[in-house]
């Protein structure tokens, strides 16, 4: 298995609905990768934050940021 395979299972991977062999190829590859290993420990990390279900207040600058950069971008995206 190759990085990009990994990549293209890893919802399923998980999520826990994933073929056996193919979870074993997965685990093989996680084993001997470490690149992947760190994707999947911080989604794995990331996931278990959103489930607690804290929210994490964001400075009011970097939110306005935020937002104002998300309607430039749906602007340009709808004008396509």
């Amino acid at each position: 298995m190759k990085c990009e395979d990994l990549l293209k299972a890893l919802s399923d991977y998980l999520d826990g609905d994933i073929d056996p062999q193919i979870c074993q190829e997965l685990e093989k590859h996680l084993a001997e990768c470490d690149p992947c290993q760190v994707v999947i420990d911080n989604l794995k990390k990331t996931i278990l934050l959103y489930r607690k279900g804290e929210p994490f207040p964001l400075p009011t600058e970097f939110q306005e940021r935020l937002h104002s950069l998300i309607r430039e971008r749906w602007k340009a995206h709808r004008k396509d």
